[in-house]
């Protein structure tokens, strides 16, 4: 199958990857590469009112989440840019996981 899109990872996302148990970065790692083969929510979803988009990731009843937007400047190839991730704790994403996740899109940008 081929990849619908690349994915790139911001320092601060690969931070997270490397700071979370091996095996639950493993298994978002995977996550993120069985979302670029097919279209499931329950792996990759937009997060409402904002340009901002999620992995997710239930590994040994924790939630992960690798926030990331999309880069679509280069016609050739569709970019996914990961943040950075966290832990969710509570049902909606935190409002400040968003923001933060915004202005490293921002600056991404610049």
């Amino acid at each position: 199958m081929k990849k619908k899109f690349k994915v790139e990872f911001l320092e601060e996302a690969f931070k997270f990857l490397q700071k979370i148990d091996n095996n639950a970065s493993k298994k978002v790692v995977y996550n993120i590469e069985k979302a670029q083969l097919i279209n499931d929510v329950k792996l990759f979803k937009k997060l409402k009112s904002t340009d901002i988009w999620e992995f997710r990731t239930l590994y040994n009843k924790k939630q992960y989440r690798t926030l990331a937007f999309w880069d679509k400047r280069d016609k050739q190839e569709i970019l996914v840019v990961c943040t950075h991730g966290f832990i969710k704790k509570s049902q909606k994403t935190p409002p400040n996981e968003i923001e933060h996740a915004e202005k490293l899109m921002e600056a991404y940008f610049k």
